[in-house]
């Protein structure tokens, strides 16, 4: 669905869509070596291949750009959905390199649908090709599945691995892969990257890259607004693509033709909108426990106070307490001096 202000400003498409679209990919030189891992690892022969980095910094879009353009001779599996049992896995990757299975293979115990998957490869092997294995939000993956994943890389001939494989997840994936139980595994892995936030400069190339591939040649953000979206998003591609959104959406509203600062810091405000109230209400408790605190701390005063002259109680004039010498004329100490 088109957005609202997309005519408005002149655009043939939305430049900050949330869909992972290979068309739109900026390249940053991170992402770049994180492209040019992905296409070194996968001409190796056999091995893993781990890709990770946070929520948001473009790993789908990088691995659908090789999805779309592969490496000569090779056929792409993608499994996007993990959290698998290791037979419901193994048999979701025989679905993607052979569609037309038989209903018996669904029935198939374990070391049968690796049998089949084998058979398989060896198929696609003998046409000249090579199959790679791609698997989204890895972190998921449950220790056992691994396993069973690392055991596929021993389907061979006598002188090549006939499939890749690609690890994709969250920084997760490099705890998962660390542990001390999966150190078969982790020896396999030929190449291993990890992306990070796009720097201030950067967020304005991509700001502009996006809005030249949707059609618009002209600045649309000032600098100061660009520079902001960076802070607010501390670099994360898709937090850029949604305040930029935002941004535009506003800008529109009030039939603006520049993003300015202050549409900038509106948008950061409106994404952040479902924290700010609870962030309120956090200040206002803390508001009432300090006063709450200088009001009994008040009142403690005023009750020392009031209590003093109670506490402090003076025999009666002329009385002499036995044993101390004091006569009954002896003065009460308060009027001593007087």
């Amino acid at each position: 669905m088109t957005a609202l202000y997309t005519p408005y400003f002149g655009l043939r498409e939305d430049p900050f869509g949330m869909a992972p679209d290979p068309h739109f990919l900026f390249l940053s030189p991170l992402h770049q070596e994180g492209l040019a891992h992905l296409l070194y690892g996968v001409t190796q022969p056999g091995g893993f291949i781990e890709l990770s980095g946070p929520v948001g910094t473009g790993k789908t879009t990088l691995v659908r750009r090789l999805l779309e353009q592969p490496p000569a001779d090779f056929e792409i599996a993608l499994i996007i959905n993990p959290k698998q049992t290791p037979k419901a896995f193994i048999r979701n990757l025989l679905q993607e390199i052979q569609p037309q299975t038989s209903p018996a293979s669904h029935r198939a115990d374990l070391p049968t649908l690796i049998n089949l998957i084998n058979d398989r490869l060896l198929e696609i092997y003998r046409q000249g090709r090579r199959v790679i294995l791609v698997v989204d939000e890895a972190q998921a993956l449950p220790v056992e599945t691994l396993e069973q994943i690392r055991l596929l890389t021993n389907l061979e001939t006598r002188t090549t691995k006939l499939m890749q494989i690609i690890l994709v997840g969250q920084p997760e994936l490099d705890s998962l892969l660390d542990r001390p139980d999966l150190l078969p595994l982790r020896n396999r892995i030929t190449a291993r990257f990890r992306l990070g936030p796009l720097r201030a400069a950067e967020t304005q190339a991509y700001i502009h890259h996006r809005l030249k591939v949707a059609g618009l040649a002209t600045p649309l953000f000032t600098t100061p607004a660009m520079r902001s979206i960076h802070r607010s998003s501390h670099g994360l591609p898709r937090t850029i693509n949604i305040l930029c959104d935002r941004a535009l959406l506003g800008a529109y509203v009030q039939r603006r033709r520049l993003v300015t600062l202050p549409l900038a810091r509106q948008a950061a405000h409106e994404v952040a909108g479902a924290s700010r109230p609870a962030s309120r209400l956090r200040r206002a408790f803390h508001r009432a426990n300090f006063f709450m605190f200088f009001w009994i701390l008040g009142g403690c005063g005023i009750c020392l106070h009031l209590g003093n002259p109670v506490s402090r109680v003076y025999p009666p004039s002329g009385y002499a307490q036995p044993g101390l010498g004091l006569s009954h004329d002896s003065p009460n100490p308060a009027q001593a001096g007087s």
